[in-house]
């Protein structure tokens, strides 16, 4: 495939990394990557994808944009509100980019439909913010071994590792079960800086970057923490893949997908 000259153009501070080149731009315009919530974290990271040249971009929510969304989710603007999250975030990825395809799920991510929707893409997102998504895209991810990137946020800090089935460590190595109803506090009801998003969103963008590139090295078996109030990041070594986890283990005790049913929200 020879780039034309726009491309040559829009992509050209990629083309000159020697770690991304024009051999990594191509592996960028050939990838697919499924972004799992439009939200906070979903925003940031799906504008970086739809700049970096992402040939195919999949981006999955049921909401409709509101006014308390526009203080961290980006890709919406105020004339977006009552309009759906994927449809909103659509135009804008097309705006900045309109030579790559976007797909859209207007529709909950459940048990019934997350095997089939993540079939096709090279890399998950997960931008969710509540831990049944989280666990459930965690297990169906595993199963299908579909690498991926989680990541939260809450008040002025935040969290993301990466999975690759096989390789390291899932979610459910790391935090087991989601916690009891009700024992983590929501986003609206701690409150979240808007600007966290555009931190740990972007840095799942970089993640997906890399893994379709295989520039540097991924954040497998860590957790990497931010504290913007303290400006500090710390990557913590997480425990050995499939040691007495329920599903990535030699052994797995889960193998059905299931849907937790919890109305809190850890980070997004």
């Amino acid at each position: 495939m020879a780039f034309t000259n726009e491309q040559l153009e829009r992509y050209s501070r990629h083309i000159i990394l020697k770690e991304i080149g024009v051999k990594g731009q191509k592996k960028l315009l050939a990838g697919k990557v499924l972004i799992i919530g439009a939200g906070g974290l979903g925003a940031p990271a799906a504008l970086y994808l739809a700049a970096a040249g992402v040939g195919t971009i999949g981006i999955a929510d049921a909401d409709e944009v509101d006014l308390s969304n526009l203080q961290r989710q980006v890709i919406h603007s105020t004339p977006d509100i009552g309009k759906p999250k994927v449809e909103s975030a659509k135009e804008s990825m097309l705006a900045i980019n309109p030579e790559i395809t976007v797909n859209t799920y207007h529709e909950f991510i459940t048990s019934e439909n997350i095997l089939d929707i993540i079939k096709d893409y090279d890399f998950i997102l997960d931008g969710t913010d509540n831990f049944p998504a989280k666990f459930l895209i965690n297990d169906a991810c595993v199963m299908a071994k579909k690498p991926f990137s989680h990541a939260g946020i809450i008040r002025f800090k935040g969290q993301l590792m990466t999975v690759i089935p096989g390789e390291g460590p899932c979610y459910r190595c790391v935090f087991k079960n989601p916690p009891p109803k009700d024992a983590v506090p929501t986003c609206k009801q701690a409150g979240v800086i808007g600007a966290m998003g555009g931190v740990i969103g972007s840095l799942q963008a970089m993640e997906a970057v890399k893994f379709l590139t295989g520039a540097g090295d991924l954040l497998v078996g860590q957790l990497l923490t931010f504290d913007a109030l303290k400006m500090e990041f710390h990557k913590i070594k997480l425990p050995k893949r499939g040691k007495g986890c329920a599903v990535c283990s030699d052994t797995p005790t889960i193998t059905e997908l299931v849907d937790y049913e919890q109305a809190a929200c850890d980070m997004k």
